[in-house]
């Protein structure tokens, strides 16, 4: 009993860690850019821009899992108040909401494959040959 106890409390620090880990944000390696500042990445994660500093179009991508995190850490704000936003963009013609994808995977095939695109993935799960441009730090819950 003692030993299931243990190992309960172990996985719930482990949960509790990782859910409050930073959001790393990435660029193609090959790409012009090597770091961005935390305006930049709100300007064109919430379609105030559609360029990149050097005025490159921008390919911003979300990851449906980590979405929620990821704009309450940038602009807190939750998901309904980020949909209606781009609901309201969308509808008055004046951008289009970043590309949505449901896998890691896909994150980095995007980004590996477009000089311009930018992504974010949970900072745990970084690979060695990716260019972080910013790391979102995330507030204790």
């Amino acid at each position: 009993m003692r030993h299931a106890c243990c190992a309960l409390l172990v996985s719930l620090f482990l949960l509790c860690s990782h859910a409050r880990a930073d959001i790393a944000v990435i660029a193609n390696p090959d790409s012009d850019i090597l770091t961005l500042e935390r305006d930049d990445i709100v300007n064109i994660y919430m379609g105030r821009y559609n360029r990149l500093p050097r005025g490159e179009l921008a390919l911003p991508i979300d990851l449906a899992p980590l979405r929620a995190r990821f704009y309450r850490a940038l602009v807190q704000r939750e998901l309904a108040e980020i949909n209606g936003w781009w609901a309201r963009l969308v509808f008055s013609g004046r951008g289009s909401p970043p590309h949505q994808v449901s896998e890691e995977a896909t994150v980095f095939e995007l980004v590996d494959h477009n000089s311009n695109a930018l992504g974010y993935i949970d900072a745990a799960d970084l690979r060695p040959a990716m260019r972080v441009v910013f790391l979102l730090r995330e507030a204790p819950e």
